[in-house]
């Protein structure tokens, strides 16, 4: 997860087009009236606008420093007085964030330079959740936000209430999901963890409410436009580009899907159909996000070395600070600087035993000033490693824009942001695995390439339709269209349309199955974590290529290429300062998001997948 300084600032990108106050060309014989027509630029209003966003970026860094400092508290300490603190830090943030935009109405960006021009554009867009301007609707909505992420974080399932021994915290729960193969224990647990979210309920009708009014107030018709407008084109456009991204995609997840229920099936006999969709509590992941835990089951070819390094962490004694330093390790590799010091001393690597956390991996920049740290309950284990890349390469986008304007101190777009160090990822192959000292054996060989594609697909391809999915709903709730009596149904509409899986029992409207997902509750925007899973192997194969790489790209490491970390960082440098497609041209020389990268990595499990289904019938 990505968190910023100032939690609620939505990390976005808006393009300079201000075609709206520009005269429009005219035919040569009418050139000279439309010269006459066009508005004369009044050097004081230009001096004015400029002025008004330096006062924003002072005030946008004071606030959200104390706002950041008290999500911090409040998540690495869960007490009622560390969320009221937050809340009233938020409340605080938000009714400046408004006022400033009511403020920004004043200068027509037409009037003013290149750079703040952008700044006022993005100050438009800065919060993912909007405030009212109303004092007492804004405090509501602050108190909301922090009591909604405060019922995640201590959230937990009791057997028996009455015994604490019984209670199961969301760890433990998905160690369940992770390992048992009975399918009632699974059950057991996927359907106590969904407990802790029925009182969300009526609260997120309201804040959805509340959130709304801020929206419209600043000229979206809803949050999801709002949320939708961040991605330097219209928001219509915007949602064709998700569902052309996804269409690319879907062939190659229809396969593995189709695989991998002939497989529960074997497993669990006629509880897991030949055909139509999967039970969502099976898949090895509390939310069936990702199937990786299903690994073992699905090997396709037994007796071939494993990339995943668990049992190696753990015979080598590693623990979970040398981890996170083996992952800064690959980032200096590339030319990148060394974390800071006090990313050492701030962060949280491992969960406390004296208090409640919020376990959710997080990265930070609490200061907007390379005040890095990340946020997490580390295990030994594989999955984490790969974590610890994802988290370290927020810290490093960071690290690369925190001189510029605060408005600035962003991704490219969101997508961006989730990108970078999933792409780093990609660089954990056998053969980078065996010279840091964590593989001993490492096999090039077709089977051994398939095996490794199978447990990376399992994560990867896997959590493409969640990715969509999440705002999808959210888009339709903040619009109105699946209103509080239909929450539930239209979750499970969607998880079913696209997924192709559904909840092992009937799920009433009286429960709120969407907030047992941190990012509901959390409001945390996630159609970013759909365009990373798709951007990072645009950013990986340019790297590649950057480091001179050649050969399959699934068998590409960047480690140690000082080539292609300097066209990283150069991408990384330009934050939000110009529309996305600039950075994305800075290092892959294209313009457009593709998925062609992508099905050109995982083309060897594709032809097995392909292999393996015939004579199924996939689909749902």
């Amino acid at each position: 997860m990505l968190s910023l300084a100032g939690v609620g600032l939505l990390a976005v990108s808006s393009g300079c087009d201000d075609s709206e106050h520009r005269p429009t060309p005219t035919q040569a014989s009418g050139q000279t009236k439309a010269i006459a027509q066009v508005p004369a630029v009044d050097p004081a209003k230009t001096a004015q606008a400029r002025a008004f966003i330096a006062d924003v970026d002072k005030e946008l860094r004071r606030l959200g420093e104390i706002e950041a400092r008290a999500s911090w508290a409040k998540q690495t300490d869960i007490t009622d007085e560390h969320e009221k603190a937050a809340a009233e830090a938020t409340a605080a943030m938000m009714a400046y964030t408004t006022q400033a935009i009511q403020g920004s109405t004043a200068f027509n960006t037409a009037e003013a330079d290149p750079e703040t021009a952008r700044q006022l554009k993005l100050l438009k867009l800065s919060r993912s959740l909007p405030a009212p301007k109303d004092p007492a609707l804004r405090d509501e909505l602050a108190a909301i936000e922090a009591k909604l992420d405060g019922i995640y974080g201590k959230g937990k399932y009791c057997k028996n209430p009455k015994k604490p021994k019984t209670c199961r915290d969301l760890g433990e729960l998905s160690d369940v999901l992770a390992s048992s193969r009975n399918y009632d224990e699974l059950l057991e647990a996927w359907k106590g963890w969904r407990t802790i979210s029925v009182p969300m309920r009526p609260m997120y009708q309201r804040f959805v409410e509340l959130g709304n009014t801020g929206a419209r107030e600043i000229g979206f018709a809803d949050m999801g436009e709002l949320w939708r407008s961040g991605y330097d084109m219209s928001p219509a456009v915007f949602e064709q580009e998700m569902e052309r991204l996804w269409q690319q995609v879907k062939p190659l997840y229809e396969q593995l899907h189709c695989h991998v229920r002939a497989r529960l099936h074997e497993q669990y006999g006629d509880k897991v159909p030949q055909t139509g969709p999967i039970p969502a509590h099976v898949l090895g992941n509390m939310w069936s996000q990702s199937w990786g835990n299903l690994y073992p089951m699905l090997e396709p070819y037994k007796g071939e070395p494993s990339i995943d390094v668990s049992k190696a962490l753990v015979a080598k004694g590693y623990d979970e600070l040398q981890m996170v330093r083996l992952g800064e390790s690959f980032f200096t590799s590339m030319g990148l600087p060394k974390l800071p010091e006090t990313f050492w001393q701030r962060s949280m690597f491992t969960k406390p035993d004296d208090r409640e956390v919020v376990c959710h991996a997080s990265a930070w920049d609490v200061t907007n000033n390379n005040d890095l740290r990340i946020k997490m309950c580390i295990k030994i284990n594989h999955e984490d490693l790969v974590t610890i890349h994802h988290e370290l390469g927020h810290n490093y986008y960071y690290n690369s824009y925190y001189t510029l304007p605060v408005l600035f101190q962003g991704a490219a777009h969101d997508g961006f942001h989730e990108g970078i160090g999933d792409a780093i990822a990609l660089s954990i192959t056998p053969s980078y695995l065996k010279q840091v000292g964590l593989l001993d054996e490492v096999s090039n060989s077709d089977k051994a390439v398939i095996n490794s594609q199978m447990q990376t697909a399992l994560e990867k391809i896997a959590f493409l339709p969640f990715g969509k999915l999440i705002d999808q709903w959210r888009w339709d709730v903040f619009a109105g269209k699946a209103g509080p009596s239909a929450y539930n149904r239209r979750w499970w509409q969607l998880r079913q349309q696209y997924q192709g899986i559904v909840p092992p029992e009937p799920r009433g409207e009286d429960l709120f199955d969407p907030g047992a997902k941190y990012h509901i509750p959390g409001n945390t925007p996630y159609a970013r974590y759909f365009l990373a899973h798709i951007l990072q192997f645009q950013f990986h194969k340019a790297m590649c290529e950057a480091a001179g790489f050649k050969g399959p790209l699934h068998e590409c490491s960047v480690y140690g290429s000082k080539e292609a970390g300097a066209k990283l960082r150069a991408m990384l440098a330009m934050g939000q300062s110009q529309p996305w497609p600039d950075a994305l041209e800075k290092l892959t020389g294209t313009r457009t998001m593709d998925a062609g990268p992508l099905l050109e990595y995982f083309a060897p499990l594709r032809a097995y997948l392909e292999e393996q289904n015939q004579g199924r019938t996939c689909g749902w």
